[in-house]
C-alpha cells in the first residue's frame, strides 16, 4: 500500500511539473511572433551595402531561420532572442557594417 501511495504521489508531481513547464512556454509567444515577423519584413526590404553588409545580411537570415525553428518547437524565449539579434544584423547590413 505504501508503494502504491508513493507511486501515486510521484505521478502527481510529474504531471504537475509538466503542466507548469507548458504554462511557462507561452510567456514569449506573442513577442516571438511579432519580433520575427518584423525582422522578416525588414529583411525583405533591406539592401546590403558592401561585403560587410552582405555578411550581416546572411547572419540575419540564419538567425531568422533559427528563430522560426525555435517558434516551431515552442521555445519562444530563444525565438525572441534570435529575432532580436537578427534585427540588429539587418540594421548593420543596411549600414554596410
Amino acid at each position: 500500500m505504501l508503494l502504491h501511495r508513493s507511486l501515486f504521489v510521484f505521478t502527481l508531481l510529474c504531471v504537475a511539473l509538466s503542466l507548469t513547464s507548458c504554462a511557462g512556454k507561452t510567456q514569449f509567444r506573442s513577442s516571438c511572433a511579432s519580433e520575427s515577423d518584423a525582422a522578416w519584413n525588414e529583411l525583405s526590404i533591406a539592401k546590403a551595402k558592401g561585403f560587410a553588409g552582405t555578411l550581416s545580411y546572411t547572419k540575419a537570415a540564419s538567425r531568422l531561420t533559427a528563430a522560426r525553428t525555435m517558434q516551431g518547437v515552442e521555445n519562444f524565449d530563444a525565438c525572441y532572442r534570435n529575432a532580436k539579434i537578427a534585427r540588429q544584423y539587418i540594421r548593420d547590413a543596411s549600414q554596410g557594417q
